[in-house]
Order: C-alpha cells, then structure tokens, then sequence
C-alpha cells in the first residue's frame, strides 16, 4: 500500500508520460505481432486480409463466460481503496468517468466476435493498474508478468472500444487529441474519432453500428451521453440519416482488425468509415472543436502520423491506408 498522495504523484507522472511510458511498454513484447508496423500488439488471425464490411462481422453472445484469471489488483493502491477505479473517482477524477455496463470479448476470429456482459471499470482495474505499475518504476513489473500473455484474452477482462477512422473521399480525416484531464485512458495522446467502448444503452443486443452512431453524435457534435430510457435507436433522426446513407452506399463502414495497447492492455475493434464530401457536410457541418474529451481537427489522411498517437489510431490509420484502394480512397 501507498498513501494517496504518492499514488496520485504517481498517476500524474502516468498521465504526463502516456506516450513515452507506451515506448517502454512496447519494448517489452519483442515476439508479439503488432498491427500495421504500429506498437498495436495482435495475433495473426485478428486481422483480415482485407476489409470486411461492418454488417458481415458476426456478434455472438456468452452470457455467462469463464471469469478472466486476473480481476481486481490491489498491490500499490493507497490505503482504504479496494480497486484501481475507486482509488481515481476519489483522488484524481477525469470529468468523463461512470461505471457503465460494457461488453467483455470473450474470443476473437474475425468475421467472429464473442463476447459477454462486464462494467468499465472491469477493465479500469487492470488495465491502468498494469500502466501505473510501470510509470511508477516497480521493480519486476509483477502484474504485468502474472496477467502475461497481453493478447490472451482469458487473463484479464478485456473490453473492447471501437476506433474508428472518418476518412471524406477528398482525403482528410477526423484527429482528436485527449485531454489528460477530461479523460481516464489515453490522456495527451492524438487519435482517430470517433471512439468508444463498446457498451449498451440497456439490454439491448450487442450492436456495432449503433455504438458507432452515438459516438459520432457525442464527439462530432457534441450530443449528450444521456439519451433517456424512452430512446429507440430506429426513431432517431440522426441514427437514421446516417443508416440511410450507409445503405445508398454514400457512407461506407468496414471492420479492419483489432488489437492491444501494450501499456494498458486496452482492446481496440479498428472500423473505417468513408464519407463522400457532400454527406460530410450534411451530417457533420457543426464539427465541434473541443469536445467532452479533447480538441478536434481535420488532418490530411496522407499525411504524417501526429505524435504521440495512440497505438489503437495508428493501426486503424495505418490500415486504411494500406486499403484505401478497395475503399474507395
């Protein structure tokens, strides 16, 4: 155990240094795949040979799924906390932080995704207890040594989000820079948007495509996260307007791959969706500049790669490029 106020000195050095701990992190798994040549960990079958559309990819449900090996990790937590998440609601809270219900994949082969039920900070708890424990310099690295395996995905819960790169047929793309301060996962480092964990809005089916909606609503145009419990998808204007164009064939959304952030062990679900100029402007003409999670700018999508990015938007970005041909980019 460590007092709070050491722990949260700790966390803080974590939160300034993201990208240049991700650099160690990264160096400590010389024989896993990575994705794209970026540092997003893999296993070979995780990425197609190319892209599948979105409403290929199959969702299957496991209601009750074997419980990860690793759960809740309480070695460095200051005193009186329990859990990792716990420890940050009371000593350094981001502005976006609530323990909602989420999806745990369970296994992955492409077009196949398993998945069962978990909450956020399921993954919180071991994800940025792996990540402080380096940032902190503990000697031996000890749970990041017993979760072992970063792509075995019985070891730890492993809950994916959706990144997901926006790319307009004239060749630029959404970039967003996180703000360590509005945010517990990712803080200071550049990404792709929209992007979300994978989670319900009740106890409705797993669905990609709606996920993926609402994201674009919250980080595009700054929508609220709180949609009612009233709210049917299908009645929305701007879910349909976005399903409308995906089925005229203006707004094109494929499945890439996935992989694992090799500081946090965060799992990404790397989607592409390209949208022809005019559509753009028609659905995102109020693109906000600073959302609940950072600033927001368009970027040219052969340009350089912005550093320090996220490992999960490198490979999404990395990957479209390598496809842009059959997107028609």
């Amino acid at each position: 155990m460590v007092d709070g106020e050491a722990w949260r000195r700790e966390r803080a050095v974590l939160n300034a240094g993201r990208g240049r701990f991700g650099e160690v992190a990264d160096g400590l798994y010389p024989d896993v795949p990575r994705v794209a040549g970026t540092p997003l960990l893999c296993r070979d079958a995780w990425i197609p040979a190319a892209p599948i559309p979105l409403e290929e990819i199959r969702l299957e449900w496991e209601a009750h799924p074997v419980p990860p090996a690793i759960a809740d990790p309480d070695d460095g937590l200051p005193d009186g906390y329990r859990t990792y998440a716990e420890a940050v609601a009371a000593l350094a809270p981001p502005k976006v932080f609530e323990d909602r219900p989420s999806y745990r994949l369970v296994a992955a082969e492409p077009p196949v995704l398993r998945l069962g039920p978990a909450r956020y900070f399921d993954a919180v708890n071991v994800g940025e207890s792996v990540a402080h424990e380096l940032a902190a310099g503990v000697a031996g690295l000890p749970l990041r040594d017993q979760i072992g395996d970063p792509c075995d995905l019985s070891r730890r819960p492993a809950l994916p989000a959706v990144t997901t790169v926006t790319v307009t047929t004239s060749g630029r793309y959404v970039l967003h820079r996180r703000d360590a301060a509005k945010v517990a996962h990712a803080g200071g480092l550049y990404q792709v948007m929209p992007v979300g964990v994978f989670q319900p809005l009740g106890d409705e089916p797993p669905d990609l495509w709606q996920c993926m909606v609402r994201e674009y609503a919250e980080e595009f145009l700054g929508a609220d996260e709180d949609y009612g419990d009233d709210f049917v998808h299908d009645d929305w204007p701007f879910h349909q307007a976005m399903t409308s164009a995906r089925d005229e064939g203006r707004l094109r959304a494929h499945f890439l791959g996935l992989g694992v952030d090799p500081l946090t062990f965060a799992l990404d679900l790397l989607t592409v969706v390209a949208v022809d100029d005019a559509l753009f402007g028609g659905l995102f003409g109020d693109l906000v500049a600073v959302n609940d999670e950072g600033e927001v700018s368009m970027a040219p999508f052969g340009g350089p790669v912005p550093r320090p990015m996220q490992p999960a938007g490198a490979a999404a970005l990395g990957l479209a490029r390598r496809h842009r041909a059959a997107l028609g980019l």
